[in-house]
């Protein structure tokens, strides 16, 4: 079993959906605790690295084989955490395919608290990887406000908007996973990532191996195979 950490419940039925069409035999069980992100925006993400570590302890109790936590603010926090079980963050399979596309990485947030997180995930990939990296940032000016407002809609279009505007990247790296609808959007002819899909993959695969290999040490990221050349 997948537990899976939100902190908004929006991210329930795009990962049940994706769950559907790629892993129909997996189950998931959803977490969502909205007070983790809002704390984090003010005073930081280490500020809730104990109610973090509490979360995935009750996941762990209530039988998850790995964890996947699905906000890119707290992601690094929960990456961390020593919980007895695999923990992912949903956005480093995103951060490992940017760098594999090329070393121009623009990242695109709609919050700010997510910018600096993401930045050096791609960064820490890049070592991984052995691969050079410049990494630029870029906020969705407005989008965060629609979100919060229940506007999906204008949200996705405040994003592609943003993510249209960049010019001199090998890739554009949404870093939200919130952000993918954004996706379907945009009309700029860079590629564009978003995390959802590449983050429920790995973790199902950590869910999986986890059943049959011993338990890897919890403040170690867990990797995925990059594309070579």
């Amino acid at each position: 079993m997948l537990a899976l950490l939100h902190t908004s419940p929006v991210h329930v039925p795009v990962f049940d959906a994706l769950r559907d069409e790629d892993h129909p035999d997996l189950e998931l069980r959803h977490t969502v605790d909205e007070e983790l992100l809002t704390r984090a925006r003010i005073a930081g993400p280490a500020a809730v690295a104990g109610e973090v570590r509490a979360a995935l302890g009750r996941a762990v109790a209530d039988g998850a084989d790995a964890v996947l936590c699905t906000c890119s603010t707290i992601g690094g926090v929960a990456e961390r955490a020593k919980a007895g079980v695999p923990v992912l963050r949903v956005d480093r399979p995103m951060a490992a395919a940017a760098v594999a596309i090329g070393p121009r990485v623009t990242v695109v947030a709609a919050l700010e608290s997510t910018l600096a997180p993401t930045v050096a995930l791609v960064e820490d990939e890049a070592r991984a990887a052995g691969r050079p990296v410049t990494v630029r940032t870029l906020s969705a000016d407005g989008a965060w406000a629609r979100f919060e407002a229940g506007d999906r809609h204008g949200f996705a279009a405040a994003v592609a908007a943003t993510a249209d505007s960049v010019t001199g990247a090998d890739v554009i790296v949404l870093a939200q996973a919130s952000m993918a609808p954004a996706q379907r959007l945009v009309t700029t002819a860079i590629p564009v990532l978003s995390s959802p899909r590449p983050g429920l993959a790995a973790g199902a695969d950590a869910a999986r191996r986890a059943r049959t290999q011993p338990v890897r040490a919890q403040n170690q990221p867990v990797r995925i195979p990059r594309a070579t050349g």
